[in-house]
């Protein structure tokens, strides 16, 4: 460990229950952040990237959830990467600067230079050593992580501007009505201790605000209704929207990949990008199927140590779509199974010589003999691919396409673009 002076702070912002309704099924038996990615939780993703930063002193989880929901994965993580890693529970909504604020006390007891502060619905390559390098680099108060996308996606993030040649933020605006940039915020940022200040500044504006607002017409008590609490602060809006073109805030363009998290849909695409990524990070976390007694293991794949799968199983993925299949813990895959591009989480038994593409089959769950579950694989369409919820059953010679089924259901007889309630 280096000096305090150079001591650096990770914080995570997880949300909450009532924050990931657009993941449902799957959030209804865990946290959205403890859902597995490529074999692993989504939240993993991001730690092991702060794991990365050198002089890392502690890495806080910020959220809605109730402590006991991560406690046993926090003492967990902590034991394999050794380094301290706490979850913060937030009492009312404060804000995505108000939360981080919030928590100063305990974020600043090792008196960090700098504090990174990430997304938990955020899935890239997450350079953050290379990112903070260019920081320190600026000179400024903070570095935003950015990426160009098409005109088109641009105005579902926050757009910006920034200079290209000291790439200094000139411009922000949240969701714009009109096109402003094909730059946005990938929601990856690092800060100095100033961001306490700034967030502060914004509470003080506010009061005094309040204050002004003290009158007795129905206009300002009308005005009074629809103002934000003192204590609830956005990023965007109120911290790098007014600061744009003032020397303190900079950008740090990614060219590798980067999605968002909103969907079951997209962590299915999600999890397939994280395989990739392990082919050049992490290799022996992919199975390799190269000797007579595995499976047919084609592109990326993930194979829990204690799931079982039956020689000739084909775990591959046509060309064109790209590699993406993983198979979680005590998973039961039988004789002459075909997957592709799917989650299978715990538990799940899939019998002989079913087909299961573009879907994610709950835990506990079981696709019968000769059955198919499909999706046609648009991650971005409400039934692009086919959910099974947990310790749901799909009997022998059952086909299920693009649906998505809740928890504890049966089909014996097959679907296409249904809601099984």
């Amino acid at each position: 460990m280096g000096s305090s002076e150079e001591r650096v702070v990770a914080v995570i912002m997880v949300g909450g229950p009532t924050k990931g309704t657009r993941f449902r099924p799957l959030s209804l038996n865990i946290p959205k952040p403890l859902f597995p990615l490529a074999g692993q939780p989504m939240v993993h993703h991001l730690i092991s990237a702060c794991r990365r930063i050198p002089n890392l002193a502690q890495i806080f989880l910020i959220g809605f959830y109730e402590e006991k929901e991560f406690a046993l994965y926090v003492s967990s993580i902590s034991n394999e990467l050794r380094v301290p890693v706490r979850y913060l529970r937030e009492d009312k909504p404060h804000g995505s600067a108000g939360g981080l604020y919030n928590f100063r006390d305990y974020i600043m007891e090792d008196n960090p230079s700098h504090v990174v502060l990430l997304n938990c619905d955020v899935c890239c390559s997450f350079p953050l050593p290379e990112m903070l390098e260019a920081h320190k680099g600026y000179g400024g108060m903070g570095t935003l992580l950015v990426i160009k996308v098409s005109a088109e996606a641009a105005n579902q993030f926050g757009e910006l501007v920034a200079d290209p040649v000291t790439n200094e933020l000139l411009h922000y605006t949240e969701k714009p009505e009109t096109f402003v940039s094909d730059l946005i915020n990938c929601g990856v940022y690092i800060f100095t201790p100033n961001i306490f200040t700034a967030i502060e500044d914004v509470f003080m504006q506010r009061k005094d605000r309040a204050n002004l607002r003290r009158a007795t017409s129905f206009e300002a008590l009308q005005s009074a209704a629809k103002a934000l609490p003192p204590d609830y602060v956005r990023l965007d809006q109120d911290i790098l929207s007014p600061l744009a073109g003032k020397k303190e805030l900079y950008t740090y363009e990614t060219l590798d990949f980067w999605e968002q998290i909103k969907t079951p849909g997209m962590s299915l695409k999600c999890s397939g990008l994280y395989l990739s990524q392990f082919r050049h990070t992490s290799p022996q976390l992919l199975a390799a199927g190269d000797d007579a007694r595995s499976a047919t293991v084609i592109g990326d794949v993930y194979i829990h140590p204690s799931a079982k799968v039956h020689p000739s199983a084909k775990l591959w993925i046509p060309e064109q779509i790209g590699p993406n299949v993983s198979i979680s813990a005590n998973a039961r895959i039988g004789a002459g199974v075909r997957l592709i591009s799917c989650i299978i989480l715990d538990d799940v038994e899939i019998k002989e010589n079913a087909v299961v593409i573009h879907a994610i089959i709950g835990w506990k769950s079981s696709i019968g003999k000769w059955s198919r579950v499909q999706g046609e694989g648009d991650y971005n369409a409400k039934l692009g691919i086919t959910i099974l919820g947990e310790a749901g059953s799909v009997e022998d010679e059952v086909v299920v396409i693009n649906s998505i089924v809740l928890p504890n259901k049966t089909l014996n007889i097959s679907v296409q673009e249904e809601i099984i309630l």
